[in-house]
């Protein structure tokens, strides 16, 4: 076992840790922001709509604006689109934690979500640094990053909840300072001059709206299997407090512990299973058993009765994660051209910001006036089209 645990944790890229940092700060921002929704409730006269407005708001922009910073990396270059993407996530925190009133939040989401190139960058970075055969391992990374984020943040926030929400956006935007720091002395650009001299794929990134993209075949293929997936997923996880309120009675604190739990072992799964595990079955067979399990575990949302099954749903959950989304984004990086990986990593992440804004809209809808079965019906059923389109065997540009 030794063996093993020294091999899936060793650093093979240490370049890549200014990403890490900058992908679990901007994550931080937001999770930060959860034990807060009841204050803003009470301190705002907010209604709950405009309270899910508000966490919406950040990803709507983003929409817009990941395959804008993507195109801008492929472009000019990485490390400055990175660097200009932090400057605008400081500012946002910074205008969070002076904020006085619900429209200055509000602008602080939107100007975090204009600015919110972190993802779709570092994730072209990886594309840029890693070769074809080892991007899923690494990909799977930034979904560590995000799930060690979504586990400090919520805690952290509510212990510095007693100096309102100065205090947490004064320390995010802290942490962003020695992010753009990490990223100014120690990040090497990627994406040379020389990777860049192709204007007839490279042209305008402000309108071509990622159309070589989407030309691409395989590009093509991947990024809508990637749009059903993450959309199962965005309804599961934006709404899944609310259904265990509803079905089970948990408040927030239980389902705190359990959401915490099941984060636990997403990072032990990525750390101690997920390598071997693709070693074994390859990175085709693993995201399809990671795609398969999202289809049936959805499901049995249905049948859930009590604590230790809804416990059990959680777990399962997060090991179909680990499996999966790293290796799906490393698919989408190796299908395009290493000019291409920015305005394809851009793309993707338009399409989770899309997720984002429907997915808690439509839980909760059906959450509000359908039987409770149809919310895990309606994840699995979109699942199970992400799957199904996993059996058709791509071939990729690179690797």
């Amino acid at each position: 076992m030794s063996h093993i645990i020294k091999r899936t944790i060793r650093l093979d890229y240490a370049e890549l840790i200014p990403l890490w940092i900058a992908v679990f700060v901007d994550i931080l921002g937001f999770s930060i922001l959860i034990p807060f929704l009841p204050f803003f409730s009470q301190e705002y006269g907010a209604s709950a709509w405009q309270i899910g407005l508000l966490l919406s708001t950040n990803a709507m922009f983003g929409f817009f604006s990941g395959p804008i910073w993507g195109s801008l990396s492929d472009r000019y270059g990485r490390k400055p689109m990175l660097l200009i993407s932090q400057v605008g996530t400081l500012v946002g925190f910074l205008m969070l934690a002076f904020s006085k009133s619900l429209p200055m939040l509000y602008a602080s989401r939107i100007v975090d979500g204009i600015f919110g190139g972190n993802f779709p960058i570092a994730k072209a970075v990886i594309g840029d640094v890693v070769p074809p055969q080892e991007r899923s391992r690494h990909m799977s990374n930034i979904g560590v990053a995000h799930v060690l984020a979504s586990l400090v943040g919520p805690g952290l926030g509510g212990l510095l909840s007693q100096w309102g929400i100065l205090a947490p956006g004064l320390l995010s935007a802290a942490l962003t300072c020695i992010t753009i720091t990490v990223t100014l002395i120690y990040l090497k650009e990627s994406n040379p001059p020389e990777r860049r001299s192709h204007p007839e794929e490279v042209s305008d990134p402000m309108s071509t709206n990622s159309r070589s993209i989407w030309r691409n075949s395989s590009a093509r293929y991947l990024l809508i299997q990637w749009g059903f997936h993450t959309m199962s997923f965005m309804i599961y996880i934006s709404c899944i407090a609310l259904f265990a309120n509803l079905l089970l009675g948990l408040d927030s604190k239980e389902m705190g512990l359990l959401l915490m739990a099941a984060g636990v072992v997403r990072v032990l799964v990525r750390f101690l299973v997920f390598i071997p595990l693709l070693e074994r079955l390859g990175e085709r067979k693993t995201s399809m058993l990671g795609l398969g399990i999202f289809v049936i575990v959805y499901l049995l949302l249905g049948f859930v009765r009590n604590q230790f099954q809804f416990a059990l749903v959680l777990c399962t959950v997060s090991f179909a994660a680990a499996c999966t989304r790293g290796v799906l984004t490393g698919f989408l990086s190796r299908a395009v051209k290493p000019w291409e990986q920015g305005k394809a990593m851009g793309t993707s992440a338009s399409l989770d910001s899309f997720a984002q804004i429907t997915g808690p809209l439509v839980g909760g809808v059906i959450l509000d006036s359908l039987p409770l079965w149809m919310y895990g019906g309606l994840a699995s059923a979109f699942a199970l089209i992400g799957f199904l389109m996993s059996l058709r065997r791509l071939e990729f540009e690179q690797g």
